[in-house]
């Protein structure tokens, strides 16, 4: 892997190797983009193939996080952690204090939180070392576990998504395949019960099908069915890339919204579903609910204030769509440009404070 190439391609800003041999910690932090601000971005812990799978992966997902908070319009640039070993078996205290002090090293340029193999308890140890980390235990002021918030997100976005789709923003008798019933989808079964909606479920865990089945009157299917199944609204919010070849010729729903972090196999898929008339609500800005939540903590925690914050997916949805529909574009171009343009503005607005600064300076000497 040519790492500098890469880098240059997609702008990347930093990425930083974190070793402790009595630990075992082996990290790989990744800062994709500190325009708007400091890079917020989880840690994840995973059993990587190779050391390249674990880079390629944390630069995927640091890049990932850029675009979510600035299309969730928050001050926040994007970065990413890995930790290569199997969270099962390979955590210890001294590995997550020891990563706690290369974050401190930062300085503020990253801040962490919670991601896939790693928990709130992980992030206390790292929190013993560095205040810059996020989803730390309520005791010390903070949000705690992001899956409802998370989940209450998902329901306002695709509510904002069906008021496009059926001209009204109401879930009531409307006919919603989840896909996958973990912490996330679970809450948002909840929500979406709550407002009336007929619930079809899948996921792997038959506990968790069996759970939803007897709290909400779900109807339960087998993971392969979900695609067909007569619904108005399919919400992926399990395994990524399921809207792909094989699946999008399945599809009876007239909505794509959920949890599922990128759902689109290949942008061509995205390019697809656009043509058929499918409003989808892009993944990265209807789950920005969890990162939305997180960074109020570095204002003080208010829970109330975040989930007011938490509300405006409803709005960041309907701003994609109108975007898409004013410059004929597919929803995940259309939200790659509220991005991008939200960046861009900083950029040149910094850049021009700049030009002024040294105008200043010229005209005194």
């Amino acid at each position: 892997m040519e790492i500098f190439k890469h880098l240059e391609k997609y702008d990347y800003e930093q990425l930083l190797f974190c070793q402790d041999k009595q630990s075992g910690l082996k990290a790989i932090i990744a800062i994709h983009d500190t325009t708007l601000g400091p890079a917020l971005g989880g840690t994840r812990m995973w059993t990587y193939e190779s050391e390249e799978a674990a880079i390629e992966d944390a630069l995927r997902l640091a890049r990932g996080m850029t675009y979510k908070n600035a299309a969730a319009g928050l001050n926040l640039g994007g970065g990413k952690t890995v930790i290569i070993g199997d969270p099962r078996k390979d955590k210890n205290e001294e590995m997550f204090r020891a990563f706690g002090r290369f974050i401190q090293g930062l300085n503020g340029r990253y801040i962490t939180a919670e991601d896939v193999g790693t928990t709130v308890a992980d992030m206390d140890l790292i929190h013993e070392e560095t205040d810059f980390v996020t989803g730390i235990s309520p005791a010390f002021g903070s949000s705690g576990n992001p899956s409802p918030v998370t989940a209450y997100g998902v329901y306002r976005g695709m509510k904002a998504a069906a008021k496009e789709a059926f001209g009204t923003d109401s879930l009531e008798g409307k006919v919603i395949a989840v896909q996958g019933v973990g912490n996330v989808a679970y809450n948002l079964c909840r929500h979406l019960h709550e407002e009336g909606a007929q619930l079809v479920v899948t996921d792997i865990n038959k506990e968790s099908v069996q759970l939803a089945v007897n709290e909400f009157g779900a109807k339960a299917v087998d993971p392969n069915e979900i695609y067909g199944v007569e619904c108005d609204i399919y919400a992926p919010c399990a395994l990524g890339a399921v809207i792909n070849d094989q699946t999008i010729p399945q599809l009876k729903a007239r909505v794509i919204a959920g949890a599922a972090n990128n759902q689109l196999k290949d942008t061509t898929h995205g390019d697809l579903i656009h043509e058929m008339g499918i409003v989808y609500a892009p993944d990265y800005v209807i789950n920005a609910g969890g990162v939305i939540n997180v960074a109020d903590e570095l204002y003080g925690y208010n829970s109330e204030r975040a989930l007011k914050k938490v509300e405006t997916v409803y709005n960041n949805i309907e701003k994609v769509i109108a975007i898409a529909k004013r410059d004929g574009i597919p929803t995940y171009v259309a939200a790659d440009r509220v991005a991008e343009e939200r960046i861009e503005r900083m950029k040149n607005s910094r850049s021009q404070f700049l030009r002024n600064e040294k105008h200043i300076l010229n005209r005194r000497k």
